[in-house]
């Protein structure tokens, strides 16, 4: 009976733009109008939330441009309350954090381009500025007894070298920094020689050291050089700090050394601290992607090793109430991979470690009040619902459904708030029972969706050539009218890891915008997303071309094959490993009249060496360009190979400081094709990242999907 009401209600969804007429479709400015729930948080008693908003707003300092801005929200959980906003400075406030006793939040807002840890009572107020500190503080932690806060900071190594309360001895790193000629690091002690370009070479490499210092020069020697936009030479460690919970207190290092820490967590006794790291001596950080659990007292002394192994990354670390129990992921230290969920008494060692079984990639894990179950979500078929784990069985039960997508949440007793995208909302907050079986909606951040007609995608899925099944969803023009004929779009996802479906927030306006304008929407998981186990996320190893364009593309054809789209007016785009896709396949494949490439990788020895994700290679493909197999592999998976055969019209996109995937790839693609005298357009974005088209500049958002529209309807005509 449940099944066919939601069946019922779908069929009234989808037609509900006849039934509405009065309804506006999505415009392209509705993108500056969605607010995003996140950040949420539960008072230890369960009856109080908090939670951010991020909304767009008018640049003050430019008059043209949007910003966008996060405040912090609390709403109390009986369901009687309204939501209060209670921070509202134009600098914002992010990462909300409860005392335990309810009564304050800490949060991070932004002074002087550094965040700060913040306090606030629960009813409101003027908030107080707890943290100055030089470096910043992110991630505020608040101990059990009230007292003080945990907060991370990155430490440049510079600062640490020379620091004398973080680094009082004055130690060098242990590990190489790799300089070529100084093999104890001996270069980084502090050197007394004056700059002098003519002088000995104590002082020419003081002058050089200057040159340095006044940005004349940038001087690598790290693996991992690429930051999100640009080219770093700085090496930066994130340690950990504890701070009075009082106005002038001064912030205590809790972590030290020349290492990477991602998480610490007080033992909920206060007495320890949980640590994630990265803590090899002997090996610099850029060659290791392990990571190990630790514990140490409460100011970070007699630090011990819980769970470590080489080739492996432990993450996830989360502690029961009780302080019994240790919940925490492991997997192989790779990016193709789904980590495996698993607990093991505190007090015991990997012997003693019970699995949990779900071949999903998981995240956020929290725990029930009486340590019974395991609380995460996981991407999966589509969607990203909410599961609990049951430790006395180990049975895993999932509590949402696969047509939305679950992006935050927080559990305290026998309530569990959380974050959904929808295609009835890009973005609503909710308030459940422990077993989201009765659910309300407690927030109305969006509620201008309800007046546009939307297009509701049908899910579909068939079998490819590997027996693999893949999942497809198709979305009709928002006024579909049967009989008529339309423009089809294919979308495709980045990742190529990456999983889509009606809960993926950052695709929410650009689907809905595309139907808007009378075209029909397509897009698959092809082998190798995320979403479906292990052996579909490796189903593209060696194979990031043929195989998944055999998928997108027969999802394609499933649509045309229903009857109302135009197999003369189809177009396709996609984005970063999407953006490889588009190029491969219509270097293929010449059915498309028009196609568009963000972000794109092209050639894969190049990215290898300019994309700050260069590690896909080897992860993908085994390997590395100068190794004779491997470099004929990237030969033939690079559309570059197959350039002179693209005759689509062509538009391509890239931020100027995109260092994910590198912009000289694009470049290169380009030109090839004007030598080739093909139809083909490329945009550069001033500044933007490889976050260009998700949570870039929005004029530029904007500006990125106007300019596909346009370049479309020179060629497909709705």
């Amino acid at each position: 009976m449940k099944e066919k009401l939601l069946l019922l209600c779908g069929l009234l969804f989808a037609h509900s733009g006849f039934a509405q007429p009065s309804r506006e479709p999505i415009k392209v400015t509705d993108l500056l109008k969605i607010q995003q729930v996140g950040g949420i948080t539960l008072t230890a008693d369960g009856r109080k939330a908090a939670f951010t908003v991020l909304s767009t707003e008018p640049d003050a300092a430019k008059k043209s441009d949007y910003k966008n801005v996060s405040q912090v929200y609390v709403v109390n959980t009986d369901g009687t309350a309204t939501v209060r906003q209670l921070t509202y400075a134009k600098e914002g406030a992010a990462q909300p954090a409860w005392s335990p006793d309810g009564r304050q939040l800490a949060f991070t807002r932004t002074v002087d381009e550094k965040p700060q840890v913040f306090l606030l009572a629960s009813e409101g107020g003027e908030a107080v500025q707890l943290t100055h500190y030089t470096l910043g503080a992110s991630s505020p932690k608040w101990s059990p007894d009230g007292k003080q806060i945990l907060f991370s900071a990155s430490i440049p190594i510079n600062t640490l070298l020379r620091d004398s309360l973080l680094n009082p001895a004055k130690a060098l790193p242990r590990w190489s920094f790799e300089k070529p000629g100084f093999d104890k690091n001996e270069q980084l002690v502090t050197s007394s020689a004056k700059p002098n370009a003519d002088g000995s070479l104590a002082e020419i490499r003081a002058y050089l050291e200057n040159d340095v210092v006044d940005k004349k020069a940038k001087v690598l020697t790290k693996l991992n050089f690429q930051d999100e936009r640009d080219v770093s030479a700085d090496q930066s460690f994130t340690q950990f700090f504890v701070v009075d919970a009082v106005a002038g207190a001064k912030p205590v290092a809790v972590t030290h050394g020349f290492y990477d820490f991602k998480q610490v967590d007080f033992t909920p006794d206060g007495q320890h601290l949980i640590l994630t790291g990265q803590l090899d001596s002997l090996q610099n950080p850029d060659r290791s992607r392990e990571s190990q659990i630790f514990m140490a007292n409460r100011n970070g002394t007699q630090l011990r090793l819980l769970l470590g192994q080489k080739g492996v990354s432990y993450t996830s670390a989360t502690v029961s109430p009780s302080g019994k129990w240790l919940a925490f992921q492991f997997g192989p230290a790779s990016y193709a991979s789904v980590a495996t969920l698993a607990v093991m008494p505190l007090a015991g060692s990997s012997k003693d470690i019970v699995t949990l079984p779900l071949d999903r990639a998981k995240a956020g894990l929290a725990w029930s009040q009486d340590d019974k179950y395991l609380y995460f979500t996981a991407q999966s078929n589509g969607g990203v619902p909410l599961y609990r784990a049951k430790l006395s069985n180990r049975k895993v039960e999932k509590l949402a459904d696969y047509d939305s997508g679950i992006t935050s949440f927080g559990v305290a007793r026998d309530k569990v708030v959380f974050a959904r995208t929808e295609i009835a909302n890009p973005s609503g907050l909710y308030l459940a029972d422990a077993e989201l079986k009765k659910v309300k909606s407690i927030g109305h951040f969006n509620d201008w969706v309800q007046t546009r007609q939307l297009s509701r995608p049908e899910k579909h899925t068939f079998v490819n050539d590997k027996g693999l099944n893949v999942d497809y969803w198709v979305m009709k023009p928002t006024a579909y009218q049967a009989g008529k004929k339309y423009p089809l779009l294919l979308e495709i996802h980045g990742g190529p890891a990456a999983m889509w479906g009606p809960g993926e927030a950052s695709m929410w306006h650009e689907f809905q915008y595309f139907c808007s304008q009378g075209y029909g929407v397509v897009y698959a998981d092809p082998r190798g997303s995320g979403g479906y186990g292990l052996e579909f996320l490796r189903a593209n190893v060696n194979d990031w071309g043929t195989g998944p364009s055999k998928d997108v593309l027969t999802a394609l054809d499933k649509t045309v094959a229903e009857g109302w789209a135009d197999a003369e007016k189809l177009a396709i785009t996609g984005g970063s490993y999407g953006g490889y896709l588009v190029a491969w396949i219509i270097s293929h494949d010449h059915r498309f009249k028009a196609a568009c490439s963000q972000r794109g990788v092209y050639d894969l020895a190049t990215f290898f060496g300019e994309g700050n994700a260069w590690q896909l290679v080897p992860d993908y493909f085994g390997g590395y360009p100068w190794e004779p197999a491997v470099k004929a592999t990237l030969v033939r998976e690079s559309p570059i190979t197959t350039v002179q055969n693209i005759t689509t019209p062509y538009i391509m996109f890239h931020g100027e400081n995109d260092r994910r995937t590198g912009f000289v790839q694009g470049e290169m693609l380009y030109r090839s094709l004007k030598v080739l005298n093909r139809p083909v357009e490329y945009v550069r974005h001033p500044g933007g990242t490889h976050e260009l088209t998700r949570s870039g500049d929005n004029r530029q958002r904007i500006d990125q999907m106007l300019r596909t529209y346009e370049f479309f309807a020179r060629y497909i005509q709705p």
